[in-house]
């Protein structure tokens, strides 16, 4: 194993140790509204992903009617997006 792989093995453990960690204790939510997920994974990209039918929305366990989506999925789907290595349309 390289040194570099590594690395990303133990940057991945600690940032989800942390997400459970603040999961566990209350102070990140399992659910996003739709406009929190646009602020963290960018309007584009949530909506493609939901009209790719990778992830949808679900009714939100609150009394109103506010769909939401499972942070979990939406963390998952980014980690395994590779768009971000996309070149730029005007380096192509």
């Amino acid at each position: 194993m390289k040194l570099k792989d590594l690395f990303y093995l133990l940057k991945n453990a600690t940032e989800q140790g942390v997400d459970n960690a603040l999961l566990e204790s209350g102070q990140l939510q399992e659910q996003l509204s739709k406009a929190e997920a646009y602020r963290l994974f960018g309007r584009g990209n949530v909506d493609r992903w939901i009209n790719e039918g990778l992830i949808s929305p679900i009714q939100s366990t609150e009394k109103c009617s506010k769909k939401s989506l499972d942070r979990n999925k939406l963390e998952a789907i980014a980690a395994a997006s590779n768009r971000i290595t996309y070149l730029p349309v005007a380096d192509r």
